[in-house]
């Protein structure tokens, strides 16, 4: 009995031991760079995320160039205005001082004497008088126009005070719209290298094909149910244009008519309705009124990613209407083909 215990008390701490060593082995062969049982191989990186990503943050540099243009824009334009306001304020000015230099010369040669003096030479005392009154009016007339003089230069000094903080703003704009730009171009080019290291099949997936988009049999029909399902006539336009441009090319800062970038194509669908919409994504989803996705009607605007870099526009049937990357033409895709951001009804 004793004996057998001891064989069992043998058997168990050989088995501990056997185990022990395979732990330490196993641990050796992790350390020395082979996979061991606890270490799982990296999961590849699916084919094509780099290009995604590329394209998503070119098209958020992007919108920030699309931003800084706008903004660049309103600056040359209060600019100008000013610069056309200074020119007035000038010739206004040069005016007064003519009108200044008139009455100071008439005054002069009529300040030769001393009016008591006058008075007694003159032939005409009566005449005299009438005149003295004239050159006292005249005198209170040189107060006059010197005080406008001095009205028109402050005015001046104050516009080109104006156009130099313009001129300082424009400097800024135009700094932002070159950084922008070329965050845009090395994104780009980089998504465009990615893509050519793929294959030809890889490159069809990702991007749906280079050729233009076409419309599935009974599309018009289709185009007609969402059209009369919009919320009113300008919408309706805005879905119709968007459907004309199917196939147009994508060009980032592009706003048509030919080619679009994805908030250009939705700004000029409205415009195309008479509607003005801002220039960007991030000012587009304040342009009308939030709604929720279950009430999304055609025409809607449907943004995407947490930081609203990309817009389509809705078209009914959980379908929307973009332009999605220079690899990929204006085309139709469905709403939950991105991660959804938010909607905004324009009108």
């Amino acid at each position: 009995m004793a004996a057998h215990r001891r064989s069992r008390q043998h058997t168990v701490g050989g088995t501990t031991a056997r185990a022990a060593a395979t732990v330490v082995l196993a641990g050796a062969a992790a350390a020395a760079g082979f996979d061991g049982a606890g270490h799982a191989a990296p999961r590849p990186t699916p084919p094509g995320a780099d290009v995604s990503r590329l394209y998503r943050q070119a098209e958020v540099a992007t919108e920030k160039y699309n931003g800084a243009k706008e903004k660049a824009d309103s600056a040359r334009q209060r600019l100008r205005g000013l610069q056309d306001e200074t020119a007035r304020a000038q010739a206004r000015l040069n005016k007064a001082r003519e009108v200044l230099g008139t009455v100071a010369a008439a005054q002069y040669r009529a300040g030769g004497l001393d009016p008591a003096l006058r008075l007694m030479l003159s032939d005409d005392p009566d005449a005299y008088l009438d005149g003295a009154a004239l050159a006292e009016r005249a005198g209170s007339r040189h107060h006059a126009e010197l005080g406008r003089v001095r009205a028109r230069l402050r005015e001046i000094e104050k516009l080109r005070g104006a156009a130099r903080v313009e001129v300082k703003t424009l400097t800024t704009r135009r700094a932002e719209l070159e950084r922008h730009k070329r965050t845009v171009t090395e994104k780009l080019s980089a998504a465009r290298q990615a893509l050519s290291r793929m294959s030809p099949e890889e490159r069809v997936r990702i991007t749906g094909g280079s050729g233009r988009a076409v419309r599935s049999a009974g599309g018009t029909v289709r185009d007609a149910a969402a059209l009369s399902q919009a919320p009113n006539a300008r919408a309706a336009q805005a879905v119709a244009y968007a459907h004309q441009k199917l196939g147009s090319p994508y060009v980032w800062g592009a706003t048509g008519p030919d080619a679009f970038d994805c908030s250009g194509l939705v700004l000029a669908a409205y415009r195309s309705a008479g509607v003005s919409l801002p220039r960007t994504t991030y000012a587009q989803i304040d342009a009308g009124r939030r709604v929720s996705r279950s009430e999304l009607l055609p025409g809607d605007l449907v943004f995407f990613y947490s930081g609203i870099s990309h817009v389509g526009l809705y078209i009914g049937n959980g379908q929307m209407i973009h332009a999605p990357n220079p690899s990929a033409p204006v085309r139709v895709a469905p709403v939950d083909q991105m991660p959804f951001a938010g909607a905004t009804r324009v009108v």
